[in-house]
């Protein structure tokens, strides 16, 4: 079940769809969620089902796996510091493990292709719209890569395991949300690339994702939003993921830190 509303989408992967406000602060994001989120009688997926914490010091986990190798040491240092401002303000941190985050992003990679190949099948130039051959250059590698993965041949090598996968994935968070009551780690490994950079290398860019992923796949909520920027002025993200119906939690964790720094109020400086 859901808080937002998924009638009126365009399908991509089904079980990954979830539309997220994009604001210039978390306020702004809480009020476009408000009139987002709730019960729908056109959506049976979605719910205003909500989770209260009344707990006098919330809990926050850092995963050891979001820091290990590959996590650029400015990004690394930025989002420590955001940890240690929350200690400091009356926030519980603790270590925790994520132990099967190394297989998120093949496995999302290979699930999300596969819907995505699903759901544009109905985009035949007959029946919907225009002929695939207008799609973009992404949208068609991830149809093929979908289709390859659930032919016949494939379809239990990697499809069949990747959702096996994924419920490993998913009991990892709902274990560490035992023991936690958020989680926080970066967005992203490194700090931003130029826009059409990685546009020759998609590997490149599918990596870029390995943070934010297992979100995605234990279908938990997350908040992010700016913590510092490198010797280069580039803008570092922070996230904060919580448990099922967590997201006033969420809101009023990033709001507090946003009350303590400026740093959702500074332009990054544009990369010549």
């Amino acid at each position: 079940m859901v808080l937002v509303v998924w009638f009126g989408l365009l399908a991509m992967a089904s079980s990954f769809d979830c539309p997220g406000p994009i604001g210039k602060t978390v306020e702004d994001c809480e009020i476009a969620f408000d009139l987002m989120k709730g019960r729908d009688g056109k959506d049976a997926t979605s719910s205003d089902e909500k989770k209260i914490t009344t707990k006098d010091k919330i809990k926050i986990g850092l995963p050891k796996e979001f820091f290990g190798e590959g996590i650029d040491s400015e990004v690394e240092a930025l989002v420590k510091q955001a940890a240690k401002l929350f200690e400091e303000n009356g926030f519980l941190i603790e270590e925790i493990s994520l132990p099967h985050t190394q297989f998120a992003i093949a496995t999302y990679y290979i699930l999300v292709p596969s819907e995505i190949s699903s759901n544009m099948a109905r985009y035949d130039g007959i029946r919907f719209g225009r002929e695939r051959a207008i799609f973009e250059d992404e949208v068609k590698r991830r149809i093929m890569l979908g289709t390859y993965t659930l032919s016949a041949g494939y379809f239990d090598e990697y499809y069949l395991k990747a959702l096996k996968v994924r419920t490993l994935i998913q009991d990892d968070y709902l274990k560490a949300f035992k023991d936690v009551d958020l989680i926080l780690g970066p967005v992203s490994p490194t700090p931003p690339f130029k826009i059409g950079e990685m546009i020759s290398d998609p590997l490149k860019m599918y990596l870029a994702d390995i943070l934010t992923v297992g979100a995605n796949l234990a279908g938990i909520p997350g908040l992010a939003f700016p913590c510092g920027f490198t010797k280069d002025g580039l803008p570092v993200g922070l996230q904060l993921l919580g448990p099922h119906f967590s997201e006033d939690l969420l809101f009023t964790v990033g709001k507090k830190f946003q009350e303590l720094t400026e740093f959702h109020k500074i332009k990054p400086e544009i990369p010549k």
